[in-house]
């Protein structure tokens, strides 16, 4: 008898399981039927878009501060208007270019910025940051580049807002995108400005080594420069003995900063960057290797200056501190002591450790 409920309860248990399946599928296939019908209307809308009137009355407001005179060798030598313009329901940008009596001569909202949050119709894009013109790959025709901020409304880098570059190059009839292109612009952080974004798909300097070198050899043979004062050797208990080596590459005005671990072959064991989304290092302070969470483990703590260019364009230095907390198969880095003490300009490394060991319960220092 026992053996007979339990082949009765494992049925049911499988049914239940097969039910929840079922059930999970059907209002998987519900959303995306919803997403679907959304995109539908939103596209059949952004199509409607003939004259320069018709982008107001289908849901778009246009960004003045935004909107060009310009020349495109394409469309003849008549001056046209480079209008960008964010649709108000799902916060996706648009690009139009119109005519002298308003006739858009050219629609475009196949925009990086607007696959920032895939399969979901409404994105994260707050304006736009920077709009420019130049022949980025040497056809003699003039290129739109674009780059916009966004800010993420949740998760661990909530309100904290990041640059997305674009570029439209100009065809024979119109512009076309290579998202191969726009994926190593804003993979590899080349996104801090239009002379940055030109810097790489025109003149072909790159930050893309900094990520995948494999040897501090091939760092050196990139142009990577070496911050020698701030460079030691520590024993990384899980790691071995390894060389902090921090350092940057110059981007166009931009310095990149980045921190490795090397061993004594020369290999790279760890890499970290520091500065996050801004745009380039100022001063670096002190980076210090101790333990810091009481693991037994040595951390590896940054503070280094860094420079933003904010919204009205001008640019500001902060003061950043970055943990790297050691676990067994590598760093884990912090997102929540920055959160309850914003590093201070006045903070120094000592009080920064003092406060972070506070931070994990640390009540003296060892």
């Amino acid at each position: 008898m026992r053996q007979k409920y339990k082949k009765i309860y494992r049925g049911l248990l499988f049914s239940l399981f097969l039910f929840l399946a079922v059930l999970a599928r059907l209002e998987a296939a519900g959303k995306e039927e919803e997403i679907l019908d959304q995109y539908t209307e939103y596209q059949t809308r952004f199509a409607s878009i003939e004259h320069i009137e018709d982008v107001e009355a289908n849901g778009y407001h246009i960004l003045e501060e935004q909107v060009f005179q310009v020349v495109l060798e394409s469309f003849g030598e008549e001056e046209l208007t480079l209008i960008p313009a964010m649709e108000d329901k799902w916060q996706r940008l648009a690009v139009f270019i119109s005519d002298s009596e308003g006739t858009i001569r050219y629609k475009c909202n196949n925009l990086e910025t607007n696959e920032c949050v895939p399969g979901q119709m409404r994105q994260i894009t707050e304006d736009i940051a920077s709009v420019a013109f130049a022949d980025v790959n040497h056809d003699r025709k003039t290129d739109i580049i674009l780059i916009t901020r966004c800010v993420n409304p949740e998760g661990n880098y909530a309100g904290i807002p990041y640059k997305v570059g674009d570029v439209l190059f100009q065809g024979d009839a119109g512009f076309y995108r290579d998202w191969r292109v726009s994926d190593k612009i804003n993979r590899f952080s080349m996104n801090k400005s239009a002379n940055c974004i030109i810097t790489f798909v025109r003149d072909g300097s790159s930050t893309e080594f900094l990520y995948t070198a494999s040897t501090l050899e091939e760092l050196l043979e990139h142009g990577f420069t070496i911050i020698e004062e701030q460079c030691y050797t520590r024993e990384f208990e899980k790691l071995g003995r390894l060389r902090v080596v921090p350092g940057t590459v110059r981007i166009s005005a931009y310095n990149i900063f980045m921190i490795y671990l090397i061993n004594e072959q020369g290999n790279i064991i760890w890499s970290f960057q520091p500065m996050g989304d801004y745009d380039s290092l100022y001063s670096l302070r002190s980076i210090m290797g101790r333990d810091v969470d009481g693991d037994g483990m040595k951390d590896l703590v940054v503070l280094a200056r860094y420079s933003i260019e904010e919204a009205a364009g001008e640019a500001l230095v902060e003061n950043r501190c970055a943990i790297y907390y050691q676990r067994t198969g590598g760093f884990d880095i912090d997102t929540e002591f920055e959160k309850m003490y914003p590093c201070q300009e006045e903070d120094t490394m000592e009080d920064l450790i003092r406060k972070i060991r506070e931070y994990w319960g640390w009540q003296v220092e060892e």
